[in-house]
């Protein structure tokens, strides 16, 4: 079987960011999902993830149909989708939901905006990628930025920051994961996705039962958890898997952390959360600190 195509460097960084965007949007509606529709953290991330996965389902049906050729995965495979499922949607997705419940929401995005430099070390080991100083730089700006962003009062909590903790593991683990799943030559972005979210989504709906019970759904909470799961993550998350297939796993990481920057704007705008001097002054940096990590010498 021939090498699946990939996209020119620029046009998957403008593609990776344009994703980026999506998901920061989706903290504002987490933020009022929890807050004004009143859903709880895992069963909120579960029903979000749980309904993309339909979807992404009902893509695969449709392009069975028509004929599409998509390549069989065989069990090894399989079991790496599914591994890849746990990970970063039952204890990434899951972790975020909890900690942006408990404390700010940009308290959770500074500690997942490390998650360029683990990447960094892990990736040249468990991927053999190499890292240049040009990148090591932008990472190190980027937490820089991050600390004079929220430099002051974070509001932190101790269950926010364990939870938020948690889901820089899990965050870091799945970019490399991510990264040697989608690299294959038998992988196809859009049944990566589907399988992985979906094991993902049973993980989180489980759980939430467990702990939450069965969930009573306002229009408020159906329309914004309809939202996140068509837009923000189905379409969202094929996206991202796509553009893997061309940036590196430190580059993807750095682009992610563009959503520090993004969901401060946000919240600013939606959230009244406005930044103070340092806070401009962090954006400034991870901005730099981004465009270094995800741009080549040459």
């Amino acid at each position: 079987m021939s090498r699946p195509s990939h996209l020119d460097h620029r046009r998957a960084i403008a593609l990776a960011v344009l994703v980026t965007v999506l998901w920061s949007s989706s903290w504002v509606l987490i933020r009022f999902g929890l807050d004004d529709a009143d859903l709880p953290p895992i069963t909120f991330a579960g029903l979000r993830y749980g309904l993309a996965a339909i979807v992404l389902w009902a893509s695969l049906a449709v392009r069975a149909r028509r004929g599409d050729a998509l390549p069989r995965p065989s069990r090894r495979d399989l079991a790496a989708y599914a591994a890849l499922g746990l990970v970063f949607y039952g204890v990434t997705q899951g972790a975020q939901f909890v900690a942006i419940d408990r404390q700010p929401a940009a308290t959770t995005s500074l500690l997942l905006s490390l998650t360029p430099l683990i990447v960094a070390g892990v990736g040249v080991v468990a991927l053999g990628e190499t890292v240049t100083r040009r990148q090591i730089v932008g990472a190190l700006l980027v937490v820089g930025g991050a600390a004079l962003y929220l430099a002051g009062d974070l509001g932190a909590t101790t269950v926010g920051l364990v939870a938020a903790g948690i889901g820089l593991a899990a965050n870091a683990t799945s970019s490399i994961a991510g990264r040697s799943v989608n690299r294959r030559s038998t992988s196809s972005p859009l049944v990566v996705t589907t399988v992985s979210m979906t094991v993902g989504a049973i993980s989180l709906i489980v759980v939430g039962l467990v702990i939450d019970g069965a969930p009573t759904l306002s229009g408020e909470a159906i329309a914004i958890v309809g939202w996140l799961a068509v837009v923000n993550t189905a379409l969202a998350f094929t996206l991202w898997n796509v553009s893997l297939r061309s940036l590196t796993a430190v580059e993807s990481a750095g682009i992610n952390n563009l959503m520090l920057v993004q969901i401060a704007l946000l919240a600013w705008l939606f959230l009244d959360e406005a930044p103070g001097a340092f806070g401009l002054v962090g954006i400034v940096v991870v901005s730099a600190g981004v465009f270094l990590t995800q741009t080549r010498p040459h």
